[in-house]
């Protein structure tokens, strides 16, 4: 088997069991105070990461170009925005819908790859975006007409908007990812990743810590007093995007992505055990088109 397989499964574990306690923290802290906890206690476990990664390959600092920051501030700037429209699809709707509309990110990857990256997909994955499509189609059409309007007013709700602009900049984050690995000089791929990894954290910490600083200093000092809970956020989006580094680095961003989610499997998992919520048929149909659409794109895409 593929490293990249089980690194990508292991990322998206990861995530979403990350996203269901920033959910559970949204009543404590606003929409950029949930998604900085990330960030402020993630920093602390990457640079961890790599010191021991370094330790035990008995490496130095790999040598960086100048265009790693570059890439790196950008690439932080739209995970920070990707960050916030998925907590606030999630005000809009439960969890599992939320993420659902969240999850075009693969699809959405693989045009901006095809065009950034030139990363070739196969008929039969712009198939399986197609179904993606439809997943999104189903779940904002749950409880409502199929007539032209109805179709027109679901598609442009609040949830769903904030969903698909979720998965616009994450998805462009995983291409700039895979760019900013390009000027990381080291022969080891997780030395790469990781180092991507501490550079783009420790800029989106400074970022958004910023911006709280200045419009909203309250959460900035509620970030630090609910350290208790926040600090599991912290470390879990670090070990999760230490293999969603790893695995840009070591295939195709599409191919990740597109693999990765089987989030959903999770997503329903955490959604109904964790935060006690109920999904209704259509969520699940739709849910269901996910990991259709997941299967087509990971096949057309070997």
């Amino acid at each position: 088997m593929p490293l990249w397989i089980p690194v990508t499964i292991t990322a998206a574990l990861f995530q979403c069991w990350r996203t269901a306690m920033q959910q559970k923290l949204r009543g404590l802290l606003s929409v950029n105070g949930a998604a900085f906890i990330r960030f402020l206690y993630g920093g602390p476990v990457a640079v961890a990461f790599l010191l021991v990664a370094l330790a035990v390959t008995r490496q130095g600092l790999p040598r960086v170009g100048e265009l790693l920051f570059v890439y790196a501030a950008v690439g932080g700037l739209m995970q920070i925005l990707g960050t916030n429209l998925l907590i606030m699809a999630f005000g809009f709707r439960n969890f599992a819908v939320g993420s659902a509309y969240a999850k075009t990110e693969a699809m959405q990857t693989g045009l901006i790859a095809l065009v950034v990256l030139h990363e070739q997909l196969q008929p039969l994955a712009w198939g399986g975006i197609g179904v993606g499509l439809a997943c999104v189609l189903t779940l904002s059409l749950a409880g409502r007409g199929l007539r032209g309007w109805d179709i027109l007013a679901a598609t442009v709700q609040p949830a769903a908007l904030c969903g698909l602009g979720a998965g616009f900049f994450l998805g462009g984050t995983g291409v700039l990812i895979k760019l900013a690995s390009h000027h990381v000089h080291a022969p080891d791929v997780l030395l790469r990743a990781l180092t991507v990894l501490v550079c783009m954290t420790l800029m989106q910490t400074v970022m958004q810590g910023a911006w709280l600083a200045w419009r909203a200093p309250e959460e900035l000092r509620k970030a630090f007093v609910l350290w208790r809970s926040a600090a599991w956020v912290g470390l879990l989006s670090a070990s999760g995007s230490a293999c969603w580094f790893t695995g840009f680095t070591l295939t195709d961003v599409a191919l990740v992505r597109a693999l990765g989610q089987i989030e959903v499997v999770f997503t329903l998992g955490f959604s109904r055990f964790y935060l006690k919520e109920r999904l209704r048929r259509g969520d699940v149909a739709g849910l269901l088109l996910v990991v259709a659409g997941v299967v087509m794109v990971a096949f057309g895409s070997a």
